[in-house]
């Protein structure tokens, strides 16, 4: 800017800048404070930019103090020195996306994987594996910058000794990739597959729950009819329906009408209701604890909770058994196969597997619960037979 012929730079002081009331006011060089008032104004500069006069706002004034101002300022101009629109820049900058975080992205990811997700149990596996494994060690790495050699750091110390879990969350971390990538972000989509080279092979076999064979079953079940514990009779519920330990521990006496018991998709593995036929022992066990508990679960511990997920486990183990509660359902399967000639669709809707798939599935609507409700009763009346040891 000219004045009386001369040039003016840097023509504005802080205590100039205070003193100064409403109206605008040059600096030099394009550099504008526009004040409107005594205490507030912005900071404007004037370019041209291909021949049309822009002006560029670089921040409120008494926050952005004249020397910041004036650095903005000469950033500004040099950029349109080297061909570049300074205000153009700036706005693509803005409208830049954010950088995700793995743990923002993997939190993304199980928001939208909820629905397919069977049930509450399978909703809280899912992240918790994550959070347990993963998360705390590079949760907070940008999305776009996890490669193999992080993925392999990460789980290689549980790659060996908890391989299940080490696969399960490496699928996990797979996912959230894939997810990130539909949010546009540039992703390296075959980043587990190259970290799972990387960690090599697992050699690990599956070690399968220690299951009570069923000629020793009777005899375990007449004596945990003698005794006067919730985790022992929570058993005799189990053994008698062949369900899991989770449908068991958390059952309430408004999920039983009549001889049924029926879970809510929520509430079962396959995330289909189920429905469990009662025999007359099982009936038996409810009654016993709509006697024993003072709220809506069968099997309740203190404060109103139902049991803990290690109850039963705990009462087996302490009273010097092998087997576990769920190992009963492969005990009973085992029963069923070897000692009955009921089919094999009931057999295995009696333990509520998906059997019906496909286009059987879509036609085949029974639960075949009537033939299931035989199965139980040769199974309740093989249980409480008398051993004769």
């Amino acid at each position: 800017m000219r004045k009386g012929g001369l040039v003016l730079y840097n023509a504005l002081s802080q205590m100039k800048a205070k003193s100064l009331d409403a109206g605008k006011y040059a600096d030099g060089q394009g550099l504008w404070l526009n004040k409107r008032s005594k205490i507030a104004g912005k900071w404007t500069l004037r370019l041209v930019i291909k021949g049309k006069r822009r002006e560029m706002g670089l921040g409120r004034w008494p926050d952005v103090s004249i020397a910041e101002a004036r650095e903005r300022a000469a950033s500004a101009r040099k950029q349109l020195r080297d061909g570049i629109d300074p205000i153009a820049a700036r706005a693509h900058k803005q409208e830049a996306p954010k950088v995700v975080t793995l743990a923002e992205a993997a939190q993304g990811c199980f928001e939208a994987k909820k629905a397919e997700l069977k049930n509450a149990n399978a909703r809280k596996r899912w992240l918790s594996l994550l959070e347990q494994y993963v998360l705390p060690k590079i949760g907070t790495t940008p999305i776009e910058k996890l490669d193999q050699h992080l993925i392999k750091k990460t789980l290689e110390p549980i790659w060996r000794t908890k391989a299940e879990t080490a696969r399960k969350s490496l699928g996990h971390i797979g996912q959230t990739l894939k997810y990130a990538a539909a949010l546009g972000l540039d992703v390296d989509m075959q980043a587990t597959l190259k970290a799972r080279a990387l960690l090599g092979k697992q050699n690990h076999k599956t070690v399968h729950i220690p299951a009570m064979p069923y000629a020793d079953a009777p005899r375990f079940y007449n004596w945990l009819c003698s005794i006067d514990h919730t985790a022992a009779l929570a058993l005799r519920f189990l053994i008698m329906t062949a369900a899991r330990t989770s449908e068991v521990r958390l059952a309430t006496f408004d999920e039983i009408e009549g001889n049924v018991w029926t879970l809510s998709p929520e509430r079962t593995k396959t995330g289909r209701e189920h429905r469990v036929p009662l025999t007359d022992e099982a009936l038996a066990v409810v009654e016993c604890a709509r006697t024993r508990s003072e709220n809506e679960f069968l099997f309740p511990a203190l404060r109103g909770r139902p049991i803990s997920d290690m109850a039963m486990s705990a009462f087996m183990k302490r009273e010097g058994y092998e087997a576990r509660p769920h190992g009963f359902r492969t005990t009973f399967r085992t029963w069923a196969e070897e000692q009955t000639d009921t089919p094999f669709e009931v057999k295995e809707a009696a333990l509520a597997h998906a059997v019906d798939a496909g286009v059987v599935g879509a036609y085949q609507r029974s639960d075949r619960l009537d033939k299931r409700r035989k199965l139980m009763e040769a199974w309740s009346k093989t249980l409480l037979q008398k051993s004769n040891s």
